[in-house]
């Protein structure tokens, strides 16, 4: 089957659903799925655009509310998982995963489903150390401090995909794996992000819980977003058997939504004929949801998982065939993720703005329904709780503070470092002190760039496999596909990874010659594109100065 994989959204799904079709139309199919690699950007109101950890000035509500009303309705299937720019509140009422807008599903916080018999798992957020021992605390209305630790990666989601044992198809993360830069083209890499050297070096960029769950999977396919940047690597996994080969896992990082940039691939994906062609619940990975339903913790508290080290009666959580029995039973022996999307808050209306819409903690239905069916509890239910207890308890309800933050050496988790705090020097961002541009600028500075003479990148034969993938970018005015990219395969397996989508436009290929991705990696080379929404991708946030 046709799949296509985006990178950072950032709200603009006409922009993506556009670019889709124009790949339709000149590949060799419709395209069966996409998914979507984090900062997705649900916002449905001006209420969820307060819950974007970026400043005010930044917030724009983008096209996702259309979809959640109905105005519009996603053309194809669509999986994401969140980022770091994301309104967080409305993730929040899908800790498991669900449909924030008919045919737009949410893995949650970590999850895995099948599609067409095809295995897909994915972890949400971004990976902080402070935070990854941490409780999921946080709750609308947030503050300056948790309304950014409310999209950190935390240890209980990483424990739980460690216990699934049957194989992983494909997984989604928002920031990298650390360390697969080692296994691409890492020379052209810092060519492209120079910035990215020190990271490099002292093997400090991307997140190394990721790292441990790619370690762990070996899924065929990795994909992920967040640094701004097309990356291709091939990761040979040791074998546990002597009688069989290691697996392999195909990874590729895929740029931003914006003109002149690699954010979406095609490719194909081998799948089950006899599968149903709808989404489907993942036996094993809600036998372990069900397994580990109490370690759940709604505390900022810092706490280790069970482990085999004589401190814990219980750390092996996996599924048995007796236990997937069980959930399959519990689901009445029908796997389908059912289509009971239902709006939970007021979406927005252009004609009536509502800026002082109030942030409450809502309980979604989906949730509900998902938790009584397979017997476990809704995390939004305890958090609510535990803040009725603490309300009890002081006497009179206080704002959410920052519980747990502070933390004594010996506390800290045992992954010492950060992801990379790399957006600051970024020169591909612009800083958000800078004057906003107007359209018209915008436009004259589009213009400009796609007519900027190519420049032919260096080639590392040796490690250079982002040439088995082809680009599909949009640009302004006249979206087309660029080929620049060889179709030379990093190795044969499971089906086609670099397709190239044909041009069906000559006219507009002759009148905008096409612009080749190293253009991009000189940056004075080139002119800066300057959009309104643009600075909301490059924020820096505090503590959270990562690439955004």
């Amino acid at each position: 089957m046709r799949v296509a994989v985006a990178g950072c959204c950032h709200g603009e799904l006409d922009k993506i659903y556009e670019t889709l079709a124009l790949a339709e139309r000149r590949g060799s199919g419709p395209v069966d799925l996409l998914l979507c690699c984090g900062d997705f950007q649900a916002v449905r109101n001006e209420a969820d655009l307060r819950c974007m950890a970026v400043p005010p000035k930044y917030r724009h509500m983008q096209t996702f509310y259309r979809y959640y009303s109905g105005e519009k309705k996603a053309p194809v299937l669509t999986i994401f998982i969140g980022g770091n720019h994301e309104a967080s509140n409305h993730l929040q009422e899908l800790p498991y995963g669900g449909w924030v807008a008919p045919n737009i599903y949410y893995l949650g916080l970590a999850g895995v489903v099948k599609y067409r018999g095809v295995r897909i798992g994915g972890i949400s957020g971004i990976f902080k150390s402070h935070d990854y021992r941490k409780g999921h605390f946080e709750c609308p209305p947030y503050n300056s401090s948790t309304i950014r630790s409310i999209y950190h990666v935390r240890n209980i989601e990483v424990y739980k995909l460690k216990q699934l044992k049957q194989p992983v198809h494909i997984f989604l993360s928002h920031d990298w794996p650390r360390n697969i830069y080692h296994y691409g083209n890492k020379k052209q890499l810092l060519k492209t992000k120079s910035f990215f050297r020190q990271e490099v070096e002292n093997s400090t960029l991307g997140s190394p819980a990721a790292s441990e769950l790619l370690e762990h999977l070996q899924p065929a396919y990795w994909f992920s977003a967040h640094l701004h940047v097309k990356f291709a690597a091939l990761m040979q996994h040791q074998a546990t058997d002597k009688d069989q080969a290691g697996k392999e896992t195909k990874f590729l990082a895929l740029d931003k939504c914006l003109p002149h940039r690699d954010f979406l691939q095609v490719l194909e994906i081998e799948h089950d004929p006899s599968a149903p062609e709808y989404l489907e619940y993942d036996v094993e990975w809600l036998t372990v949801l069900r397994a580990t339903d109490d370690l759940i913790n709604v505390t900022g508290g810092l706490w280790n998982m069970p482990e085999d080290n004589g401190l814990h009666t219980r750390w092996d959580y996996s599924a048995t065939e007796e236990t997937m029995k069980e959930v399959m039973e519990k689901l009445n022996h029908d796997p389908k993720v059912p289509c009971n999307f239902s709006m939970t808050a007021a979406c927005y209306d252009p004609s009536k703005p509502q800026t002082q819409v109030k942030l409450v903690h809502r309980i979604n239905p989906q949730t509900t329904e998902f938790c009584a069916q397979l017997g476990i509890t809704d995390i939004n239910v305890m958090i609510q709780k535990a803040r009725e207890e603490e309300h009890h308890q002081c006497g009179e309800y206080e704002q959410q503070g920052d519980p747990g933050t502070e933390e004594s050496e010996e506390d800290r988790s045992e992954y010492n470092t950060d992801t990379s705090a790399l957006s600051s020097i970024n020169p591909d961002e612009i800083m958000l002190d800078e004057e906003e541009e107007e359209e018209e600028e915008e436009a004259v500075s589009a213009h400009s760039d796609m007519n900027t003479p190519s420049v032919e990148p260096a080639s590392d034969q040796a490690s250079d496999l982002s040439t088995s993938f082809s680009d599909v970018r949009n640009l302004p005015s006249s979206m087309f596909v660029s080929s620049d990219d060889a179709s030379r395969s990093p190795a044969s397996g499971e089906g086609k990874c670099g397709e190239t989508v044909e041009s069906g436009d000559e006219k507009d290929l002759a009148k905008f010659p096409l612009k080749r991705l190293s253009d991009e990696h000189e940056p004075e080379q080139r002119k800066k594109i300057k959009r309104r929404n643009q600075a909301i991708y490059a924020a820096v946030d505090g503590e959270d100065a990562s690439a955004e």
